[in-house]
């Protein structure tokens, strides 16, 4: 619920930032797969964990708006459709959020590659059969809290008017990423959207 609260947010900033300034902007939403190193290349110094955060599907919520000709910024957000195990016995599902800058040249009527590069956060939630209650409200799970570097790149193939399908690939980089094997990520998906404006 908090998810799709989130998506609906982001929505409505990117839809009101694109009419204040009359340019180009883009929605999509899509699936694809984390791989990662095996929990069998753990490098035995205890300073990361024998789990893997790779498999299982991601869907994946995304807008941009470019600002200036070519360039722009971008959003989104990928999490784990359902929940892994971690270690074989707690329940966990990770969100990736991250924030970029944007390079989108056209290369004709049909196609449009996507450059990203930006900052974000690795949001692993442990579940747990007890509710934790905050001030603003009650979960199942705690979270670890992770800053990332991320990267990307997307290719937007314009198939009828303004609707595009995109095959995308991501590398995230997260800082401190003790819970896993590796402090590297990728992500690879495809994405159906459609663009705002003119084009």
């Amino acid at each position: 619920m908090r998810l799709a609260r989130l998506a609906e947010f982001c929505c409505v900033v990117i839809l009101a930032a694109a009419a204040a300034t009359a340019q180009q902007f883009d929605l999509a939403f899509g699936a694809g797969t984390v791989s990662a190193p095996s929990s069998t290349a753990f490098n035995g110094d205890f300073s990361h964990s024998p789990q893997t955060i790779g498999g299982g599907v991601y869907p994946v919520f995304s807008g941009d708006l470019l600002l200036k000709k070519n360039f722009g910024v971008q959003g989104e957000i990928a999490w784990r459709a359902s929940r892994n195990l971690y270690l074989g016995f707690q329940p966990y599902r990770p969100i990736f959020f991250d924030f970029n800058g944007m390079y989108a040249p056209r290369l004709g009527r049909f196609v449009q590659p996507e450059l990203l590069a930006g900052i974000g956060v690795e949001d692993v939630r442990f579940y747990q059969n007890t509710i934790v209650c905050s001030f603003t409200s009650c979960t199942n799970f705690i979270s670890s809290k992770h800053f990332m570097g991320h990267f990307g790149a997307g290719l937007r193939l314009y198939a009828h008017g303004n609707f595009f399908i995109r095959p995308e690939a991501h590398l995230y980089l997260v800082r401190n990423n003790v819970e896993f094997t590796s402090p590297r990520a990728t992500r690879y998906g495809l994405s159906i959207g459609y663009t705002f404006g003119g084009r």
